[in-house]
């Protein structure tokens, strides 16, 4: 094989390395940034035991399919049962994000030449949604990342039904995706309608399809395993935030989507209408944590607005106007250049500091006082005790047993909170006793066997 043909791997490869010690730098030095990682650990750890994916930290015996639609995590399954930890979980979301570099960096270089094409792999491995991402512990768009990468690649090269084929299965990822899916249908049948008008048909029909799939998910699926018989997120949508709200924020993430990673280049293309769908439910919704570029929500639309690049910049080089072709000329250059000085701003610079290749005192000390809790114990918990207690605990969020005693009390102690007393206030018919405090986390054990529904 070229040497050059080994250029998207090889950058994979080493985005995964960066990736994955990020991941698990923060998970040993009690970084975890939400309950999020302990929720998808319990789902996976239930498909790994051919279980429901109930995860009791969403509340006690919650289907995890009634929140949110991602059945692809049990893919996860047999690894997570040959290593139960939530570190695997990580590492497998480092791996999917590597992985979607090699069809970025794969077709750059074939529409851009080697140095183009490396150019675009390293801003886009580099890019700021994927760091943040990366930064915010696991999700399910892991696999939706690849998936729209390899999809967009194969949409560029007019292999139109292998883009049909990668797209289909974000409906699996999660709800909102197909959505996505019928986008990128939809820009196939653009691209084909005059070089091939049957395939636009059919590319068309997809995209119906899963727009009528996205609905039916949301009213009909995910209501069916929700105990409330409905879609919680609407919630998201019906409150006293607008459309105009937030308008400051939602214009600095666009700018923040377009201008460092594409140099507004990406508007050019007609790719950019596969990134409508996510910024859509995003701005129009009423959580402000949608609108800006902080958590994991702008990963899916790093391969889109890089795709979206590279088709404009092979259209921009065969242009009659020279300040565009010189543009497009040095554009891959100057998007990597600005994905590497963001970066010493962006979660991988913490790489760069010795601390992160070791373990923090406190976070030894916060672990040892953990492993008191004996494996099968129930226990109620908040973020960081939670995460490291779901692989072999059943583990309740702090405050929502309903009406279970769990055997441990784990929490972060706070200076005006007396752990023994808001132990009471949680459970007033059990007793609990203050067996450690270390590391800013107190670890409660019930001392007293209570009426109500115990453990």
């Amino acid at each position: 094989m070229c040497v050059r043909r080994l250029d998207p791997y090889v950058l994979a490869v080493v985005l995964f390395g960066a990736y994955a010690s990020l991941s698990v730098a923060r998970f040993r030095n009690l970084a975890t940034m939400s309950w999020d990682l302990g929720i998808f650990e319990q789902a996976i750890r239930a498909y790994a035991h051919l279980r429901a994916p109930v995860a009791d930290l969403k509340g006690p015996g919650t289907n995890i399919l009634g929140d949110h639609f991602s059945p692809v995590t049990a893919l996860l399954a047999p690894a997570y049962r040959i290593f139960p930890s939530p570190l695997t979980l990580l590492v497998a979301q480092a791996a999917l994000l590597a992985l979607s570099a090699v069809p970025v960096t794969r077709v750059a270089a074939r529409f851009l030449g080697r140095a183009g094409g490396l150019a675009l792999g390293i801003a886009y491995g580099l890019s700021w949604g994927i760091q943040r991402a990366v930064n915010f512990d696991f999700h399910e768009i892991a696999f939706a990342v690849p998936l729209i990468a390899f999809s967009l690649e194969a949409l560029l090269t007019h292999r139109r039904r292998a883009a049909l084929l990668w797209a289909v299965p974000l409906l699996f990822v999660k709800e909102d995706l197909g959505l996505t899916a019928a986008a990128i249908a939809v820009v196939v049948a653009l691209r084909a309608r005059r070089a091939s008008p049957r395939t636009a048909v059919v590319a068309l029909t997809v995209a119906g399809l899963m727009a009528v799939a996205a609905l039916l998910t949301f009213t009909v699926v995910i209501p069916a395993f929700n105990t409330g018989d409905t879609y919680d997120y609407w919630d998201k949508v019906n409150n006293e935030y607008g459309p105009l709200d937030g308008a400051g924020v939602k214009i600095r993430t666009l700018l923040w989507l377009l201008l460092p990673t594409t140099g507004l280049l990406a508007l050019r293309s007609p790719l950019l209408l596969v990134a409508l769908p996510t910024l859509g439910w995003r701005f129009l919704s009423g959580e402000p944590h949608y609108w800006g570029t902080d958590w994991h929500y702008s990963a899916v639309l790093m391969p889109v607005v890089t795709m979206a690049l590279v088709d404009a910049l092979e259209r921009a080089r065969l242009s009659p106007r020279p300040w565009l072709r010189a543009y497009a000329h040095r554009l891959p250059a100057a998007v990597a250049s600005a994905a590497l000085a963001l970066t010493t701003s962006l979660p991988l610079s913490v790489l760069a500091e010795p601390g992160a290749y070791r373990t923090n005192p406190r976070a030894t000390a916060v672990e040892d006082m953990l492993g008191r809790i004996p494996d099968g114990a129930t226990v109620e918990a908040d973020i960081v005790p939670g995460s490291r207690l779901t692989s072999r605990c059943r583990v309740f969020w702090l405050g929502d047993t309903e009406g279970r005693n769990p055997h441990y009390i784990a929490l972060r102690s706070t200076n005006d909170r007396d752990p023994v007393a808001y132990a009471r206030q949680l459970h007033p018919r059990a007793v609990y006793s203050l067996t450690a405090e270390t590391g800013g986390y107190a670890l409660l054990t019930r001392v007293a066997p209570a009426p109500a529904r115990a453990g």
